[in-house]
């Protein structure tokens, strides 16, 4: 078995694994599923729980990163607007349902894909 961080919450409502493989599963079944009968909105509101939390670390990911950055390269200025929006996004009131769950999956996604940006050395520019 692997081994995984855990963010640890507080008031003991969830421990939730810290693993990219496992989330970007949950991201694309979440984003796979048209009906929203197939759960009931407890199940969806938990899966909303867990990417949620999930987000909030990859984020913070993001954050560290972008802050390394000089002030107006233009990859840390499209960082910042996915940050700017991934906190609009997580700040909503969560629901038990399919569309909640379906725009936390989104934003761990676009969180993910900028991290990735963020880690890939920028090309030298030519002269």
């Amino acid at each position: 078995m692997r081994g995984y961080q855990v963010l640890h919450d507080p008031t003991a409502v969830v421990d939730l694994p810290l693993g990219r493989e496992p989330h970007e599963l949950l991201v694309r079944a979440v984003l796979a599923v048209t009906d929203p009968e197939r759960l009931a909105p407890d199940d969806w509101a938990q899966i909303a729980l867990q990417l949620t939390g999930h987000a909030r670390a990859v984020a913070q990911d993001v954050e560290r990163l972008t802050g390394l950055l000089p002030r107006y390269d233009p990859r840390r200025v499209l960082a910042e607007d996915v940050l700017r929006q991934a906190r609009q996004r997580l700040d909503a009131p969560m629901q038990g349902t399919l569309r909640c769950a379906q725009g936390r999956a989104h934003t761990v996604r676009e969180l993910y894909a900028r991290l990735d940006r963020l880690r890939t050395p920028r090309p030298a520019s030519r002269r």
